[in-house]
């Protein structure tokens, strides 16, 4: 489309975009691992690798993720009914 001459200039780019797809993911994954959708379990030390030339160690990580199963079913429920019996007029409102 092309733009009008009167019209502000455009600005920012792509990295906005990739900003905000990783603030949704980030956030997403926090939800998720607040609802208990994973467990991450690790085995070895949960430290950082050494920063040398022999360099370190990298903890093995095992994530678990939930199982979730989304079906139907057909169910059969009584409602309540109401019934609003408007009051007679035999004048006790006028005292």
């Amino acid at each position: 489309m092309a733009s009008h001459p009167n019209d502000p200039p455009r600005r920012g780019g792509p990295g906005g975009t990739i900003a905000i797809i990783v603030v949704v993911a980030l956030a997403a994954a926090a939800l998720a691992w607040a609802l208990g959708l994973f467990n991450v379990d690790t085995s070895g030390s949960l430290e950082a690798p050494k920063v040398a030339i022999t360099g370190g160690e990298v903890p093995k990580v095992q994530v678990e993720t939930a199982d979730i199963d989304v079906g139907t079913k057909t169910a059969t429920v009584e409602l309540p009914t109401v019934e609003v019996t408007p009051p007679g007029d035999d004048g006790s409102a006028n005292r």
